[in-house]
C-alpha cells in the first residue's frame, strides 16, 4: 500500500469528469491496490472522504469514513463506504448548510448548502450493488465526494464566499458555530 499525492486546487484532473469503472475490472489487483491506496491516503490526511480524481485518477471511485475525525469532531460515526460509480438521487429540496473542508483545498472551509435527504446506489469495492439514504451530515459529505467525480469542488457551491475561511481563524472565531446547521 501507498500513499498517494493528493491534488490541489488548480491542477485540472480535478476540474475533469471522472469516467466510469468496468464492474468485471473491479475483481483485478490493481483497482483493489488502488482502493487499498486510497483508503490509507485518506486516513493518512484525517479526511472523511476522498475520491480518486483528488490523486490524480479521474476514475469514479469514492470513499467515505468517519471515526473520531479531528477534522470533523461534531460528525457521527460512519463506517468504511467505498462507492463505485455512484449515483445520487435527492430526495429533498430542504438543505442544510455544512462547514466543509477538503483535502484538495488545504486549510480552509467555507459553509456549503447540501440537500438535506438523498438516494445513494452504487457498487461497493467488489462490485456488490449498495443502496442506501442518507441525510444531514452523512448525505453532505456523500455529495461533497461526488461533486469530486464531475470536476466540482466545494468552493464552487459556497453559500457565500464571505464564508470562506482558513482553518486557523476558522477555529478562532467561528468554533461555537455546528459544522451542520439547517
Amino acid at each position: 500500500m501507498a500513499i498517494l499525492k493528493i491534488a490541489r486546487l488548480g491542477h485540472p484532473i480535478l476540474r475533469e469528469v471522472s469516467l466510469p469503472i468496468d464492474p468485471a475490472d473491479l475483481a483485478s489487483d490493481a483497482v483493489q491496490g488502488f482502493i487499498d491506496d486510497l483508503i490509507e491516503t485518506m486516513r493518512d490526511a484525517d479526511g472523511a472522504g476522498l475520491a480518486a480524481p483528488q490523486v490524480h485518477v479521474p476514475q469514479r471511485i469514492a470513499l467515505i469514513e468517519v471515526d473520531g475525525n479531528p477534522r470533523y469532531p461534531e460528525f457521527p460515526q460512519i463506517p468504511l463506504t467505498v462507492l463505485v460509480n455512484p449515483e445520487i438521487t435527492f430526495l429533498t429540496d430542504d438543505t442544510v448548510k455544512i462547514w466543509e473542508g477538503c483535502l484538495s483545498v488545504p486549510g480552509l472551509r467555507g459553509q456549503v448548502p447540501r440537500r438535506r435527504h438523498i438516494h445513494v446506489k452504487a457498487l461497493d469495492r467488489h462490485g456488490g450493488a449498495i443502496d442506501f439514504e442518507a441525510e444531514d451530515g452523512f448525505a453532505g459529505i456523500v455529495q461533497h465526494e461526488c461533486d469530486h467525480l464531475d470536476g466540482l469542488l466545494f468552493v464552487d457551491k459556497l453559500l457565500s464566499s464571505r464564508s470562506l475561511s482558513f482553518l486557523p481563524e476558522f477555529q478562532r472565531y467561528r468554533a461555537d458555530e455546528p459544522l451542520v446547521s439547517a
